[in-house]
């Protein structure tokens, strides 16, 4: 027994020194953490006031989508809300129950058609207008005279400057009752159309004016792709006896395929984003039906009727949608491709 009283008193005293000396272990890694964190901060702040021109320039491009992006985001409550003008975001009373409007927009009786026609308009513009830049691209890069590469890459890069209204006002003019396309149909005999009163071609009126638009623009970011293709690459294809097809499918496409697939991320979390300003003033009241997306929707609930909460659930509804979607393309690109924008 007075063996084992002494060994736990021998015991009692290391014990008690250990735990001093882990203590003081710990405050030195908390201490030696703590400088490792002031040196990192100096050494950023440093790197700022070395390079302070930089950051200047990145300034302007900060400042707006803070302004126009970020600070907006405030004024999201309003869905959740029974909103007030006269009282503003703060004081508008909360809904009961918070979700009332969005309930009152899925029961609505315009929900499906509204729905249908963007997801259907948006997935069109994405199959038509996502293929074109690429085959445009492809082909420019092919051309050997320059002169005649770079009349191609500006006839088909301008339109991208025509505004929406001059666009809609053209697409107007072509497809009128006298416009050009009725005139070239009478040299055939046909009986003059109306096209913009067919609520069965709004959809292709509306997507192919817009890959006549885009599509030059879009090129653009592929042939600079093309550009960084080594030749020796090519030549060893001719060598192996590949053809110039061959060459494009096993060479240029995989070259692109990173800019490529960014791209189709980027188009797929935008899809409910359809261009609100055509779409307005390409509506007419015999295409109502097929024409009147969520864009429309809120603008006609907001501005029109003034019915601010109700159109602020929508365009919340809309963006979840646009952010779900970028995520799990996101997610798939990653793990497929190894490409992905985060």
């Amino acid at each position: 027994m007075s063996g084992m009283l002494k060994k736990q008193k021998i015991r009692a005293p290391q014990t008690a020194l250990g735990k001093t000396m882990a203590g003081q272990t710990t405050a030195r890694s908390r201490e030696r953490l703590s400088h490792g964190k002031g040196r990192k901060r100096s050494k950023t702040w440093l790197k700022i006031r070395r390079n302070w021109v930089l950051y200047l320039f990145i300034l302007p491009a900060f400042l707006y989508f803070l302004i126009f992006a970020y600070v907006p985001m405030y004024g999201i409550q309003i869905a959740f809300k029974d909103f007030i003008a006269t009282k503003g975001f703060m004081d508008s009373p909360w809904a009961d129950p918070v979700w009332k409007h969005f309930k009152t927009f899925f029961s609505s009786v315009y929900f499906m058609d509204v729905f249908k026609n963007t997801i259907g308009l948006s997935l069109y513009y994405i199959l038509a207008s996502f293929p074109v830049p690429i085959l445009l691209a492809l082909m420019v890069n092919e051309v050997k005279n320059t002169k005649f590469k770079k009349l191609v890459q500006n006839f088909t890069y301008i339109p991208y400057f025509i505004s929406t209204v001059v666009l809609v006002g053209m697409v107007q003019l072509f497809l009128s009752k006298t416009g050009l396309f009725n005139q070239i149909g009478a040299l055939f005999g046909a009986e003059p159309k109306l096209f913009l009163q067919k609520d069965s071609l709004f959809n292709d009126i509306y997507v192919w004016s817009g890959v006549w638009q885009v599509s030059g623009y879009s090129a653009v970011i592929y042939i600079a792709a093309l550009t960084g293709v080594s030749p020796e690459l090519h030549e060893a294809a001719m060598m192996d006896g590949a053809t110039k097809l061959q060459r494009i499918w096993h060479v240029n496409l995989p070259a692109i395929m990173p800019a490529i697939v960014t791209m189709l991320i980027m188009s797929v979390g935008g899809i409910m984003n359809l261009s609100f300003e055509k779409v307005l003033l390409m509506q007419t009241d015999s295409n109502l039906m097929v024409s009147e997306v969520i864009s429309t929707y809120v603008y006609k609930l907001g501005i029109q009727k003034a019915q601010f909460s109700l159109s602020s659930a929508v365009g919340l509804f809309n963006n979840l949608i646009n952010v779900t979607l970028l995520i799990i393309v996101n997610k798939i690109s990653a793990k497929l491709s190894d490409t992905s924008l985060w």
